[in-house]
């Protein structure tokens, strides 16, 4: 299997924790999405804070989905905290 590549876009209090709020990563082929997660978190921080977001919401090609959607090459993938408001 090739390689892929995606466009991650992080938001809210992740951009600002880790301090960046968009890269591209080239991933084996048949990645998920917690895949990809686990792997950013392994890289320790600041990506780490990734772990500290249980209810971590995901969006790809900005259609909200969870941790099983299988990426494929040129999406686009979102996350950011859980929203609140008043």
């Amino acid at each position: 299997m090739s390689d892929i590549t995606i466009t991650l876009r992080l938001f809210a209090r992740l951009r600002e924790t880790i301090g960046t709020g968009e890269r591209t990563l080239t991933l084996p082929a048949d990645q998920t999405i917690d895949a990809l997660i686990h792997t950013l978190i392994s890289e320790g921080a600041p990506w780490t804070a990734l772990a500290e977001e249980p209810r971590l919401m995901i969006a790809v090609n900005q259609t909200m989905t969870g941790r099983d959607q299988r990426l494929r090459d040129g999406d686009e993938v979102a996350l950011f905290p859980p929203v609140t408001g008043g």
